[in-house]
């Protein structure tokens, strides 16, 4: 059975790929998750939750049902805990995410590539999305797996296009980030699956995670004109490859499994 596996650091950012993710499952493909923290270091963006005292366990609710809401196998949870940002920023924690070593975390994801025994791995790009230092982890920690395990097929990381940057940017949601640093330029790209027929999905994954994208959240906030702008470019998801242990034939690529001898893509 063809495999899939996304790893990320937050309950949430599986959104980052929602649709692709969704989409395979629907084809067939044995797709998985790994989140190396609970979130326990985000904001409650719901008023109606400020209640909640175990953020954590909020979270790993929340993405459980978001894995439902995309058809997926349910997370695989590191036990990392998340290292948050901004005044949330957790220096002190010897477990936060942000001060593990990167060798220690690829060692620690070596058992799941021998069980799952995936053709492609997808994960956060270089930048990390946004920055985040957990992000940055994580895609340093999966490439070298990547190179180490000698296994998977495939790598590749979500990327945002130059243009679609440049709308977050204008729509404030991106903390100024620029715009030519963080996204990509179209040659970059090497697959750009459109997910409409999944986006009721998609939409539903995010929406599962109700502590993060309350009324109070940066989405809830943005302008109307942004919000349809971004709802449009959900529709469409795109990535760069960051290895291959099989040949190109054409680039880009019509979908992640292009070329790997499967009835699809």
């Amino acid at each position: 059975m063809p495999t899939l596996l996304a790893l990320y650091a937050h309950p949430d950012d599986e959104a980052f790929s929602g649709g692709v993710l969704a989409h395979y499952a629907k084809l067939g493909v044995d797709v998985h998750l790994i989140c190396a923290t609970r979130g326990e270091s985000g904001k409650i963006t719901d008023p109606s939750l400020s209640h909640i005292t175990d953020l954590g366990a909020q979270r790993e609710q929340e993405l459980r049902d978001s894995c439902k809401a995309l058809g997926i196998h349910g997370p695989i949870f590191l036990g990392y805990h998340d290292s948050g940002r901004f005044e949330r920023t957790q220096n002190e924690n010897s477990n936060a995410f942000m001060h593990q070593d990167i060798f220690e975390v690829e060692a620690k994801l070596r058992p799941y590539i021998e069980e799952l025994q995936p053709d492609i791995l997808v994960t956060f790009d270089p930048h990390g999305g946004y920055g985040h230092i957990d992000h940055l982890i994580i895609h340093r920690a999966v490439t070298a797996l990547f190179y180490s395990s000698g296994t998977p097929k495939r790598l590749f990381y979500n990327v945002m296009p130059i243009a679609f940057s440049e709308r977050m940017a204008q729509s404030g949601i991106n903390q100024n980030l620029d715009p030519k640093v963080y996204g990509v330029t179209d040659a970059t790209i090497a697959v750009r699956l459109n997910v409409a027929h999944v986006l009721d999905q998609k939409m539903a994954s995010m929406q599962s995670h109700k502590s993060q994208m309350g009324a109070n959240s940066r989405f809830a906030q943005m302008p109307p004109e942004y919000i349809q702008q971004m709802q449009e470019g959900m529709k469409w998801e795109h990535f760069a490859l960051g290895g291959t242990r099989t040949p190109i034939h054409t680039f880009p690529l019509k979908g992640l499994f292009d070329g790997l001898g499967y009835d699809f893509d």
